[in-house]
């Protein structure tokens, strides 16, 4: 039975009602449960009770939140990712407090499942000193098949949806919320301009995906693959040794013009919520001309990694989540920033030029027992954005936020619970 002193701060939490729904179950099972709002789009998320808006300047929010930890007595901080200012902040606050900090995700193995930790996510997670040895120590006892690799991200649609619906009522409601800034560098408005852009030209960008793919798929030339990542995300941003995705762009043509056979080809790939804040098809081709590279570089704008992932030799990114998908593949892989997969028996470490030339294989038995581990602790079934995702994910999480242990804890003494199924949300 749950303690009844539990008592739960929520800050900002992703597009649409999970945190709203995570809330209620979280009271049914008698905890108290409270949520601070910086804007109307949060306040719309959260219709329920123990709502408290915070209406002043940001240079305030540390004495705020301090306040709001103490009055409320708060036993644990609940956060979606830990490096948008507010939220590390708070963190910083609660951590000097002993205060149990949640930290939700986007899976690492998305798109199947979201991630799950206490103290921190990415960069910060527990996962950058946790050597695969110990994983497989902690492995020992656990016999269970793994499910395969998924190849599409499963709730793209309703991610775009909630996401244009949060920053238009965010627009609308600036009177009300006046000393809100975003975390990233756009405005409100021209956030929700993005959104609405990006998903009234679905149907023109599907068309434009699927000729460039043709024309790979059709080409019969080796090719690598270059996963790119949103430039404003939290993991390029401040897990990144790259001021921009400019940047990166020149370090891998250059690797390319150097190292790579001449016959081989170069194929980027955006983020499927790729909305055009960067110049990426225009930068992508400068740099093509620059080097000579034009009938050797291709561009495809979002869409499912596995078409193109199945038949790369090698793939490069920063720190994106998918490289994950080119490990399971057996794939090489050359990242660049602080990503939870690098480790150094399935990550290379050559310089640029030497991976395009001659590529290093991972060990695939030490990321499979890697990616079990995954699956075993901070990998959770289901999605924020579909109901579908949403009923999954709750079968499990709250049992997990009130554990007395971590998910990592739990499987090294043994008291980890039975995992759901992926067949559950598909």
């Amino acid at each position: 039975m749950t303690e009844p002193d539990r008592r739960f701060l929520f800050l900002q939490g992703p597009h649409g009602p999970w945190f709203h729904r995570l809330a209620t179950h979280l009271r049914a099972a008698g905890a108290q449960v409270w949520r601070v709002g910086f804007n109307l789009g949060d306040r719309m998320s959260w219709p329920g009770p123990g709502y408290i808006a915070f209406r002043d300047g940001h240079d305030l929010w540390p004495d705020t939140c301090a306040d709001l930890l103490s009055r409320h007595r708060i036993t644990d901080l609940v956060l979606y990712g830990d490096t948008r200012p507010v939220h590390a902040q708070a963190a910083a606050l609660a951590r000097r407090r002993g205060i149990t900090v949640h930290v939700f995700e986007e899976g690492y193995l998305r798109p199947y499942w979201i991630t799950y930790e206490r103290g921190g996510a990415n960069g910060h997670s527990r996962l950058m000193d946790l050597a695969v040895p110990d994983m497989q120590a902690a492995l020992a006892k656990v016999d269970v098949d793994l499910p395969d690799a998924p190849a599409t991200w499963g709730d793209m649609r309703q991610h775009m949806f909630w996401g244009a619906l949060y920053h238009g009522c965010v627009a609308l409601g600036r009177s009300a919320y006046r000393n809100f800034r975003p975390h990233r560098t756009l405005t409100v408005g021209q956030e929700f301009q993005l959104y609405l852009r990006r998903f009234l030209l679905i149907p023109l960008h599907r068309m434009e995906r699927r000729l460039a793919t043709r024309r790979i798929r059709r080409g019969g030339f080796p090719y690598h693959l270059a996963i790119l990542q949103l430039e404003h995300d939290a993991s390029f941003r401040d897990h990144s040794p790259f001021a921009s995705m400019a940047e990166f762009l020149a370090l891998v043509m250059e690797g390319f013009v150097k190292g790579a056979p001449r016959h081989h080809h170069l194929v980027f790939k955006a983020h499927p919520l790729e909305d055009g804040r960067f110049p990426l098809a225009p930068e992508i081709r400068r740099l093509a001309r620059l080097h000579d590279l034009k009938d050797r570089v291709h561009f495809v704008r979002g869409g499912k990694l596995a078409e193109l992932m199945n038949h790369a030799r090698s793939a490069v990114t920063v720190n994106s989540t998918a490289g994950q998908q080119a490990l399971w593949r057996g794939l090489p892989l050359r990242s660049f920033g602080a990503a939870v997969y690098a480790k150094p028996e399935f990550v290379s470490s050559q310089p640029i030029e030497e991976f395009f030339a001659a590529p290093e294989r991972p060990d695939t038995r030490a990321y499979r027992d890697y990616r079990h581990f995954l699956l075993e602790t901070s990998q959770i079934v289901g999605g924020f954005y579909s109901s579908r995702g949403r009923r999954a994910l709750l079968r499990q999480v709250v049992d997990l936020m009130l554990s007395p242990e971590d998910p990592y804890q739990a499987l090294t003494s043994g008291k980890a619970a039975p995992r759901q199924q992926l067949r559950l949300v598909r």
